[in-house]
């Protein structure tokens, strides 16, 4: 689950984050303590407070008084936005140069999404699936 060379408290931000993307995590539930993250992860509860800290910046998490920290309206909203931001800044933008200087436009480009999204059906599946469905069984 730890990941070498990324600091450690990113990596609890982040897997605050992905929980609270999944679902696992609602909005207005109470997150895990900065006790309860140190100890499942074995490292320094000022580290795992460090990355509740960076959450609770965003306005991501945010602090009951003498009851602890709890997933914000809104924050799957925040968390999807700042993804699909990082998801084009390293994937969109250098998939357009390149599409760029290959000759590519736009409609080409989504011909080539579609195309690998939802790639065709190879014969002997869709034999198999016929046979299947009609009720009869192939070697």
């Amino acid at each position: 689950m730890i990941e070498e060379g990324k600091p450690l408290f990113l990596q609890i931000a982040e897997q605050i984050e992905d929980s609270i993307l999944d679902g696992s995590l609602q909005e207005e539930s109470q997150a895990p303590s900065t006790n309860e993250l140190a100890g499942f992860y074995r490292i320094n509860p000022a580290t795992a407070a460090k990355g509740v800290a960076m959450l609770t910046d965003k306005g991501v998490l945010y602090k009951r008084r003498g009851i602890g920290m709890f997933v914000a309206a809104g924050a799957k909203d925040v968390l999807l936005g700042e993804r699909r931001a990082a998801f084009a800044d390293r994937y969109i933008d250098p998939l357009i140069a390149e599409a760029r200087t290959l000759g590519l436009g736009a409609e080409d480009l989504a011909t080539l999404l579609r195309e690998r999204a939802n790639p065709p059906a190879q014969p002997a599946q869709t034999a198999t699936k016929t046979a299947q469905t009609e009720g009869k069984t192939t070697a």
